[in-house]
């Protein structure tokens, strides 16, 4: 089995943060988005893992590369025209046999290899409350009759949750190729839920998941969501003196910090810097310095400086915020 990782996004939403690093290298309860997914991944021991990236592809890259040791192919998506697109670069190079396609900003808690252990084609699904936001699958039985992409009268509320296991990739290939000698839009993109339906259409059959949960890193209030949601799985970091740690947290063992107190709900990346600062709900990036500060709701970039004030931030990669 081969596995496919779309991780090419702009993650517009998720700006200023974006303009400096991609969407999936974004930190949550300690490490970024993507080393999450592909420590999942990485128990299913596929052939090969195919990740196409895009904007600042050689970033994703080197964190990869540093970090895991996996067989990795990196495939560069020139135009971003939509998921299904990006798919299909994946798919020059899955031989035709089964693969497992998961976003790359995006966390999916379920058992892997459960979810590919009945050898049928299967789209992990969840309940929402608007389906008119997402990819909705609709159900008789045990089976998908039919995809929208973001209904205006959805008769669904089973969203598309961003992981699909595809048994024959030629059919899917194939169908896309359609979608793309068409001309065929949603959205104003070629879009993965519309070359499944024609896979549905043709006679494929398709079995919905359920997954035990769906963590969304698409904007601030989510990313935030969802490292508070990680973060229930770490243990307590060590004690350290002047320091009063409300759990849960994580703390790189590299990050200073004096005199403060931290939790609930923090991630701290490495070599971050805190001082004289309460904290709470919050992600400090690597390299970050934080001083004399009460944060909540936060989400502090890379190499940033903030100082001396109190307020909810959302502050990019090496910039600074305070009295000068």
């Amino acid at each position: 089995m081969k596995v496919i990782i779309p991780a090419a996004g702009v993650g517009s939403r998720l700006r200023p943060h974006t303009n400096t690093i991609p969407k999936s290298l974004l930190h949550v309860a300690g490490k970024p988005i993507l080393g999450h997914i592909l420590d999942t991944i990485a128990k299913l021991e596929p052939e090969e893992i195919i990740i196409i990236t895009g904007f600042m592809g050689n970033k994703v890259q080197e964190y990869v590369n540093g970090a895991f040791d996996l067989n990795i192919r990196y495939v560069k998506q020139e135009s971003l025209i939509g998921l299904g697109y990006a798919v299909r670069l994946g798919l020059e190079w899955a031989d035709d046999s089964e693969v497992l396609i998961i976003l790359g900003d995006t966390i999916v808690e379920t058992d892997l290899k459960k979810f590919i252990s009945a050898g049928t084609n299967a789209l992990g699904v969840m309940p929402v409350t608007d389906p008119t936001r997402f990819g909705i699958a609709e159900v008789t039985g045990d089976v998908i009759t039919n995809l929208v992409e973001k209904p205006a009268e959805p008769k669904s509320n089973l969203a598309l949750i961003g992981l699909y296991y595809i048994t024959a990739s030629a059919l899917l290939k194939t169908e896309i190729d359609r979608l793309i000698e068409s001309g065929k839009k949603t959205k104003g993109e070629i879009q993965l839920t519309d070359a499944l339906q024609g896979m549905i259409s043709r006679g494929t059959k398709f079995e919905p998941i359920a997954v035990d949960d769906w963590l969304d890193c698409g904007k601030r209030e989510t990313l935030l969501a969802t490292n508070s949601h990680l973060l229930k799985e770490h243990k307590i970091p060590e004690a350290r003196e002047g320091v009063v740690i409300i759990p849960p947290v994580f703390i790189s063992p590299s990050a200073v910090i004096e005199e403060s107190i931290i939790g609930p709900n923090v991630s701290i990346s490495d070599r971050a810097v805190i001082k004289s600062s309460i904290l709470k709900n919050s992600i400090i990036g690597l390299e970050a310095e934080v001083r004399n500060v009460l944060l909540s709701d936060s989400v502090i970039g890379h190499r940033a400086i903030v100082t001396g004030d109190f307020r909810a931030l959302n502050v990019g990669d090496s910039s600074e915020v305070g009295h000068f």
